[in-house]
């Protein structure tokens, strides 16, 4: 998902170089397409926002559980968490931050429709 996010906003970008080129029809057309692109992304940033706390929530159990009753296992397992717990978090911020940027070319074009 984080090549087609990449992809997708190298692709705005061009668009956005070529902004005295765009007509307000075009401008149009190019805003469904981002509107459902939109939709696409936050559905996979909700879905990794949800599988991120989740595995946040359960690597502070384990800790939590780790300290509690001092058994060695429970370390391991927060160790595997956490493990798993760091690309999670850095895919989700990927995400978050391109929605954001898709945002941003929204409103940009949504200005062109508007002269």
């Amino acid at each position: 998902m984080e090549k087609r996010l990449k992809s997708y906003l190298a692709y705005m970008e061009k668009l956005r170089a070529r902004e005295g080129e765009l007509h307000a029809g075009d401008a149009a057309e190019i805003i469904s397409d981002l509107l459902v692109q939109i939709r696409f992304f936050q559905h996979e940033r909700l879905v990794h926002l949800i599988v991120t706390a989740v595995f946040a929530i359960l690597t502070v159990l384990a800790f939590l559980g780790c300290i509690l009753t001092s058994r060695w296992e429970l370390l391991v397992l927060v160790t595997l968490l956490l493990a798993l717990l760091a690309p999670y978090i850095r895919h989700y911020y990927i995400l978050e931050n391109g929605v954001q940027k898709l945002y941003t070319y929204y409103d940009f074009l949504k200005g062109i429709c508007s002269k």
